[in-house]
């Protein structure tokens, strides 16, 4: 009699090996970490004796689900903020939040979680992109799961590190400290294309080669995300990607929704496989991916939840089921990725995505004991049909739930028995959790409530320092009269150009507020065309500091910073309460006024169509006595220019827009 340490006795074994062998009334054998035997229960009763049996009767027995692609420490982020497009979503809400909480202990609690969450729905093996991976893996391996944890490069600062070359050393350490633990695989994940550069990505390429090992990318998410390649680089991703090096790594590639025939051949012929992400991609509305072409290409298909952020739960059942329903309307065609065929995407395929297909995601002698036992008999997977030898399939896939999951093994330890777990302590987790999550809701009930750390939240390069201006505005009847400024012997033309200006400005219910505008610089050549375009943002208070000889005003901007995103972006984050447009013709010189610079405007307002013209006369200040001093040059140059106080307008446009309704 062989001796085993744990005996399957009695289920209905679903082997997903290549035979896809089916056992009704049959057993599964563990030994140590690994599977010693599988066949029918009366063979293998005979055979083993074990330390423990259970009894699966009334059960499948079928290999660990395997996660392809998600984010674990996104748990302490689940409903953060939903129903939001991705690029508000993630840039406005789940960047700034974790730039502000973001740490080892974060990515601890948040992995601890995960696990929990992942053992009780059938999860046995996953593939993770975050931050501190080398703390998400002492927390996966306290846990039990198996997993490859793919520590995340961009080319800007990321919670782990300032610069990407500190990511850079911060992965090699971490392969170096990981490689070779029986639970863990360590490696690396440029997160995206166009969070990179083609140095990073070549760069993260050569470090998983030197390691041989795969990696993990975000390819093709949105349609954005493709114009925006095309436009930069005359390439759509995957060709751009290809041509960095990148795929000459095995890589998985999360989501690629947005990938055309030719982009999947090319996929294929690197050996790259897909992690499938459904309800993720419908949540964020980024589209339904071409599962079947790529399947029938030939392409390994696996499939991932995403981050419990973006979907907002870890159940691979949940995502199985999605997965099949959706290639059956793109293109309609029912017979389209039949349960086995998702099954086998959430089994085999997400172990050969791992480079974990020699080990796992099949119950075969000699394979590691990654292995699930579901109840079948719940109310809702009842009764059972046997008229096909694939209907086990169907209840799993279309009718099973993860939480009709009874017993989780990995590397042959019990990790969940009879719905208990074992090896974390779930109310201590969800006590932490709701403590993170007061203290997050109170950062951002704060930063809700202030325009100015919203947009400071989102923006890069920015100027935060308040910003003085001296200027007057006046009614302009001949556009002519300013050459008696820029011919003036004291006067040095700097520069001279022709924009097209086009404002959207922010306001807030409450004054203190300020107000918010993002402006459309369209720079305009001698032919009438546009030659350049530039998106700024500035914040203002709204109200001016000072009036010189009841003319000449002091105002402030509090931030000025590129836009970094489209006005859309801006519109959708800021919910503002008033939302009003400004349209300008503007003529801008740069001078020199005795040595000192100045900016001369003619502006003729479009919208609103206010009549005649508009001259400016504004330069930067950073004291009193210095704004005092370019006040009285203004004055100056007014005088040259022959404009009286009665000319002055102290309205701004956007008061003239408000004034006209």
């Amino acid at each position: 009699m062989n001796t085993a340490d744990i005996l399957l006795i009695g289920g209905t074994v679903i082997t997903m090996d290549d035979a896809y062998r089916v056992i009704h009334d049959g057993a599964v054998a563990i030994h140590d970490t690994k599977i010693v035997a599988v066949g029918k229960r009366a063979d293998i009763e005979g055979q083993y004796q074990a330390s423990q049996t259970l009894d699966c009767n009334g059960h499948y027995i079928l290999p660990g689900l395997i996660n392809a692609h998600t984010h674990v420490p996104m748990t302490l982020l689940r409903a953060l903020a939903d129903d939001l497009r991705l690029d508000v979503w993630l840039m406005g809400y789940v960047m700034p939040v974790e730039r502000e909480f973001v740490n080892p202990a974060f990515c601890r609690l948040g992995t601890l979680l995960a696990c929990a969450e992942m053992i009780r729905s059938g999860v046995t093996s996953f593939a993770d992109m975050y931050y501190f991976e080398s703390d998400i893996a002492q927390a996966t391996a306290e846990a039990g799961l198996r997993a490859l944890l793919c520590e995340s490069i961009l080319k800007f600062p990321a919670p782990d590190a300032p610069t990407y070359e500190d990511s850079l050393a911060y992965t090699r350490e971490f392969i170096q400290k990981w490689q070779g633990h029986p639970l863990i695989t360590p490696t690396i994940a440029p997160h995206a294309p166009y969070s990179n550069t083609e140095e990073t990505l070549r760069r993260s390429g050569e470090l998983a080669q030197e390691f041989g090992l795969p990696l993990m990318i975000h390819i093709a998410e949105t349609r954005r995300e493709v114009d925006d390649s095309l436009a930069l680089y005359n390439k759509t991703v995957v060709p751009w990607v290809r041509d960095t090096g990148l795929m000459n790594s095995k890589v998985i590639m999360a989501h690629c929704v947005h990938v055309d025939e030719f982009e999947m051949r090319m996929m294929q012929r690197a050996g790259s496989s897909v992690a499938h992400c459904p309800s993720a991609n419908l949540k964020l509305a980024s589209g339904i991916a071409p599962i079947t072409q790529m399947l029938e290409m030939g392409i390994n298909v696996a499939i991932g939840t995403d981050g419990p952020a973006s979907n907002n739960d870890l159940d691979m059942f949940e995502e199985m089921r999605l997965a099949a329903l959706l290639a059956k309307v793109t293109p309609p065609d029912p017979t389209a990725l039949p349960a086995k065929q998702a099954l086998t995407m959430a089994t085999r395929n997400g172990a050969k995505a791992l480079g974990l297909d020699a080990v796992t995601g099949s119950l075969e002698v000699g394979k590691f004991a990654d292995v699930i036992v579901v109840d079948m008999q719940p109310l809702h997977n009842m009764p059972h049909f046997t008229i096909s030898p694939d209907a086990v399939y169907s209840q799993l896939v279309y009718a099973a739930k993860g939480s009709d999951v009874r017993h989780t093994i990995c590397h042959g330890k019990l990790l969940m028995h009879d719905r208990r777990l074992l090896t974390v302590d779930e109310t201590t987790l969800k006590a932490q959790a709701a403590d993170y999550a007061k203290v997050v809701s109170e950062f951002l009930r704060e930063r809700e409530g202030n325009p100015l750390s919203k947009l400071v939240a989102v923006s890069v390069d920015v100027e935060r320092s308040e910003s003085f201006e001296i200027q007057v505005k006046a009614r302009l009847e001949d556009a002519s009269i300013v050459e008696n400024v820029l011919s003036h012997k004291d006067v040095e033309v700097v520069r001279a150009v022709h924009y097209r200006q086009y404002d959207t400005y922010f306001l807030f219910d409450k004054p203190e507020h300020g107000r918010v505008r993002y402006r459309e610089d369209d720079k305009i050549d001698g032919n009438g065309n546009v030659e350049g375009v530039r998106m700024r943002l500035t914040f203002t208070s709204g109200e001016k500091e000072r009036a010189f000889n009841e003319m000449i005003l002091l105002s402030r901007s509090r931030f000025i910073a590129p836009a970094s995103h489209p006005l859309r972006f801006y519109q959708e984050y800021f919910q503002a309460s008033t939302e009003l447009t400004l349209q300008k013709e503007r003529r801008r010189w740069r001078i020199l006024y005795k040595g000192v610079l100045f900016y001369i405007n003619i502006d003729r307002m479009i919208k609103p169509a206010v009549p005649g013209l508009f001259i400016e006369i504004k330069s930067r200040t950073w004291s009193l006595s210095d704004a005092e001093h370019k006040a009285a040059m203004i004055h100056e140059m007014l005088n040259i220019l022959g404009i009286s106080s009665g000319d002055v307008v102290h309205e701004e446009y956007l008061e003239m827009q408000m004034a006209q309704g």
